[in-house]
C-alpha cells in the first residue's frame, strides 16, 4: 500500500506542480512540511497539517506513526537530493511511498548560471560545516552549495578568503523559482552583500591566489598541511600506508595513536562516503587533530581522547585499521585484530625494534604483507649535499578471513 506521499515544492507553489502531485496533497488525511511548503500549497490541502517539529526527528516520528492513513510530506525542490526523503527512506519501504520530484535547487542554480551540472561540485552546507568545501577548492572550479541561513555567504567568502581564494567569484542565489528571484555576485575578497534571503544557493568560481591552500587529489598531502609536534606519519610513508589501507566506499577506519591525525584525514579526503575515528590519548594532541580535520576539510573526523586497548571498547566495528608509532602494547594488536570486521584491512608501522618484534610474529602466524620502507633526503653536509636517512619503518599488512 502506498500510504505516504512526499512532494517537492518549489516557490512557485503549486502553480509548478503537476495534477498528480496536487491530488496526492489534496486527498492527504495528514500533511506534514515546513511552514513556507504549508504557505505555499495551502490552496490544495484538505487534510490536517502540522508543521515540522524541533527536533526534526520528532517530526519523523509522527510521520512514521500515521503508517496506514493517506500522509503527504511537502520538500523542498528534489527530496532525495539533501532532502527529507532521503531521511524518510530509512523508515518506509520505497514500495510505500509515491514521490514527485521538484527541480532542485541546483538545477535551477545551474540553469540560471549556464553552467553544465555534471561539471559542477554539489555540496550541503545546510546544517553542516562550511569546511566541507575546502577539499574542492581547486583553481577554476564551480561549486554550488546550500547554506543555511543568511549568513551562509558571508561565512563561504571569509572561508575562502581565509584559505588564499579571496580572488574568487561568489554568487548568491536567493529563493529561486519564486517572484522574489535575486541573483548577485561579488568577489570573495571583497564580498559585502547585505538583505540576504534567508533560502539561497552559493555558487562559487573558485580563483587561487598564489599562496592559496589547494588540497591535492592523492595521498601524501605535505607535512607543513598538519599541526603537529613532530608525532605524525611522514608524506612519503604516509602514502604508502593509504595505499596498503586501500579505502572503499563507505568504510570506517580506526587511526590508533593517531598523532597529527595525517592517516584519518587523508583516509577521508578520499571520498566524501568515508569515515574515520583518530584514538589518541595525549589531550593536547587530540584537539590538534580535530583542528587539523576542520582546516583540511573534514571536520566529521571523530576524536577519541583515550589509551588504546581500552579506548576501543563500544566503538563501531572498523573496515580498516592503522596502527603507527613505536609502542609495544601487544594488547592494542590484539583488540584492533579482534575488532576489525571480517574482509577488513589492518597496516601497521613499527618504528622501534619492539613493535617490530611484534609484527613479525603476527606475521609469522598470521601471514600477510610484510615490507621495509626505507626513505633518504638530501640535506647539507657542510658545503655539499649528501643522503641523510630517515629512520626505517617496518610495515605490515593483512586482510582478515
Amino acid at each position: 500500500m502506498q500510504w505516504l506521499s512526499i512532494v517537492g515544492i518549489g516557490e512557485d507553489g503549486l502553480a509548478g506542480l503537476g495534477s498528480a502531485a496536487r491530488a496526492a496533497i489534496a486527498e492527504a488525511e495528514l500533511v506534514f512540511g515546513g511552514t513556507r511548503h504549508l504557505e505555499l500549497a495551502a490552496d490544495a490541502i484538505t487534510g490536517d497539517s502540522q508543521a515540522w517539529l524541533s527536533p526534526f526527528s520528532r517530526s519523523v516520528e509522527a510521520v512514521i506513526a500515521a503508517r496506514g492513513r493517506k500522509v503527504c510530506v511537502l520538500a523542498s525542490g528534489d527530496p532525495f537530493n539533501h532532502g527529507v526523503g532521503a531521511t524518510l527512506a530509512r523508515h518506509v519501504d520505497a514500495a510505500q511511498m509515491r514521490v514527485f520530484p521538484h527541480l532542485s535547487a541546483f538545477s535551477l542554480a545551474a540553469a540560471r548560471l549556464g553552467w553544465p551540472l555534471q561539471d559542477v561540485v554539489s555540496l550541503s552546507a545546510h546544517g553542516r560545516p562550511i569546511e566541507l568545501a575546502i577539499p574542492h577548492l581547486h583553481p577554476a572550479a564551480r561549486i554550488l552549495a546550500l547554506t543555511s541561513d543568511e549568513h551562509g555567504p558571508g561565512q563561504l567568502a571569509k572561508l575562502l578568503v581565509d584559505k588564499g581564494f579571496g580572488l574568487s567569484i561568489v554568487t548568491v542565489l536567493e529563493v529561486l523559482g519564486g517572484p522574489n528571484e535575486r541573483v548577485r555576485s561579488q568577489m570573495a575578497m571583497q564580498f559585502g552583500l547585505t538583505d540576504i534571503d534567508p533560502l539561497n544557493v552559493c555558487a562559487i568560481t573558485v580563483v587561487p591566489l598564489p599562496d592559496a591552500q589547494i588540497v591535492p587529489l592523492t595521498p601524501g598531502l605535505p607535512d607543513t598541511f598538519f599541526d603537529h609536534d613532530g608525532q605524525i606519519t611522514k608524506r612519503e610513508v604516509r602514502a604508502l600506508t593509504l595505499s596498503a589501507l586501500a579505502p572503499r566506499r563507505g568504510e570506517l577506519l580506526w587511526d590508533i595513536g593517531a598523532g597529527s591525525g595525517s592517516i584519518g584525514i587523508e583516509w577521508m579526503l578520499a571520498d566524501p562516503s568515508l569515515r574515520a575515528i583518530a584514538i589518541e590519548a595525549h589531550p593536547e594532541r587530540a584537539a590538534r587533530i580535530a583542528k587539523n580535520a576542520t582546516a583540511l576539510g573534514v571536520p566529521g573526523l571523530r576524536v577519541v581522547d583515550g589509551k588504546a586497548p581500552d579506548a576501543l571498547n563500544g566503538l563501531e566495528a572498523p573496515h580498516a585499521i592503522f596502527i603507527g608509532g613505536g609502542g609495544s602494547d601487544s594488547g592494542v594488536l590484539d583488540g584492533a585484530i579482534d575488532a576489525l570486521r571480517p574482509g577488513g584491512r589492518i597496516v601497521a608501522n613499527a618504528v622501534t625494534l619492539e613493535l617490530e618484534a611484534l609484527l613479525l610474529a603476527r606475521f609469522s602466524a598470521l601471514g600477510g604483507t610484510l615490507n621495509r620502507i626505507a626513505l633518504a633526503r638530501a640535506d647539507a653536509v657542510g658545503s655539499m649535499t649528501g643522503w641523510r636517512p630517515a629512520m626505517p619503518i617496518t610495515q605490515w599488512s593483512w586482510t582478515k578471513p
